[in-house]
């Protein structure tokens, strides 16, 4: 599906506002200052120039389409589109025949624009390598995906990723204002007006997507010029911004790139003991949709790895809580989940359990299945005892204090350092136990 098929000059009747105020010109194109400004990457283009393939790489509603459209207009070049939805090998095929054809014949060079290019199978990428390498095609692909998970490495070997950023709140308010005093394009010929304060409020429901705020702006629009009735000017109202918006869009999806960048953060509150953003985080996260249950289990796993025993009770905690939501479910089991990352941020913070595993693991994958020490192993039969199995093991319930200082590791690894208690919590009574016990320990 070619997504510019339709003609510039076809009448804007019935098109949505989003589309009808697309930049003409790279002139126009608000924000992405880093990759047009002078000295970028994407400045001082021209007919006949050249530039790399591109994977653009941005949030919803920040101009990678628009981006892309420029880009061919800007080069003189043909730019052939397609959507990674419904496109495939044979699509991809078409194109690139077609763009040989047109380098072959006329000399022109064609920009392949592949939309959500990380839906795209490896096959069908795969199927576009030797073309982009040998220039029958500049490829420029979208993703609002970290390319790094959705775009193969041999792929992006032969391209340039670049990142398109979320608009600023001072350009998109200037995107509103240009649309609703535009006659030719945008919503001058209703006669309505955009206040500062209705604006700040229309930017904070796009969320820095452009798309986002021209469709409320446009329903906003509407209602403000239907409720004025013969008034030649009519003022879009909160009240009517807040209609249009119908609640705010959260950016945040399952399985991809925002996904994992919020967990991130989420987890990071908690280690970084901020209990107000951690509630934020997980909040975001429970009300875009997230399975409060993997929320849940990150809080477990946190308890553990990065509370540990700095205080025991954190992972009683955090299990409760899990306990607590699946009985009750949502929404009442935002309570004990607040209460458990609130408790979880403020708890005093030791990974001794995380360096501990790996110190264990990391001497195990070296020294391998060393023996344990016959004094160790059981002498439950005569034979066992004859070979000295259970020979000199010393029962530490008949010693003062229920201990004796004795090594439980392997032979070669008498010695060895693995649970190295912090000094944070009760971390630091387990640290004062475990030296005065090392101090009782005859050198060997």
């Amino acid at each position: 599906m070619d997504l510019f098929a339709q003609s510039a000059k076809k009448r804007l009747v019935g098109q949505p506002l989003a589309e009808r105020m697309r930049p003409r010109s790279l002139d126009e194109l608000v924000g992405q200052r880093h990759l047009i400004g002078p000295g970028r990457i994407l400045s001082n283009l021209a007919p006949g120039r050249t530039i790399p393939s591109l994977i653009l790489w941005g949030p919803p509603g920040s101009g990678k389409t628009t981006l892309a459209r420029l880009l061919g207009e800007t080069l003189g070049c043909e730019l052939t589109a397609l959507s990674a939805v419904d496109a495939g090998v044979k699509d991809v095929r078409e194109a690139v025949a077609k763009a040989a054809e047109r380098r072959d014949q006329f000399g022109a060079r064609t920009l392949l624009f592949i939309d959500e290019i990380h839906r795209f199978s490896k096959t069908q990428q795969d199927a576009l390598l030797p073309h982009v390498e040998s220039g029958t095609v500049t490829l420029i692909g979208a993703t609002t995906e970290n390319p790094s998970f959705g775009v193969v490495a041999a792929l992006l070997s032969r391209a340039r990723v670049v990142r398109l950023e979320v608009l600023p709140d001072a350009e998109l308010a200037a995107l509103a204002q240009r649309a609703v005093t535009d006659r030719e394009r945008g919503l001058g010929a209703l006669d309505v007006t955009l206040a500062d304060d209705v604006s700040a409020q229309l930017v904070a429901a796009a969320a820095g997507d452009a798309r986002r705020l021209y469709s409320v702006l446009e329903i906003a629009a509407d209602l403000a010029r239907r409720a004025a009735g013969d008034d030649p000017a009519a003022a879009i109202t909160a009240e009517h911004v807040a209609e249009a918006a119908q609640g705010r869009n959260l950016l945040y999806d399952k399985t991809g790139d925002e996904h994992y960048g919020v967990i991130s953060v989420f987890i990071k509150s908690m280690r970084g003991s901020d209990p107000d953003a951690a509630v934020y985080w997980m909040t975001r996260m429970i009300e875009a949709g997230e399975d409060p249950r993997f929320v849940l289990r990150r809080m477990v796993i946190f308890a553990a790895e990065d509370v540990g025993n700095a205080d025991p009770q954190a992972l009683a905690v955090a299990v409760s809580a899990l306990q607590a939501v699946e009985l009750v479910g949502l929404p009442e089991g935002v309570l004990p989940m607040t209460q458990a990352v609130t408790y979880l941020a403020l708890a005093p913070k030791s990974n001794a359990a995380l360096t501990a595993y790996a110190a264990a693991r990391k001497l195990v994958q070296e020294r391998g299945s060393l023996p344990v020490p016959a004094r160790y192993r059981p002498g439950a039969t005569a034979l066992d005892r004859s070979i000295g199995h259970g020979q000199g093991y010393k029962y530490p319930h008949d010693f003062a204090g229920h201990y004796v200082p004795e090594d439980y590791l392997p032979d070669e690894l008498v010695g060895e350092r693995i649970y190295q208690p912090s000094g944070s919590g009760f971390e630091a009574e387990l640290k004062g136990r475990l030296e005065a016990n090392n101090a009782k320990r005859k050198p060997r």
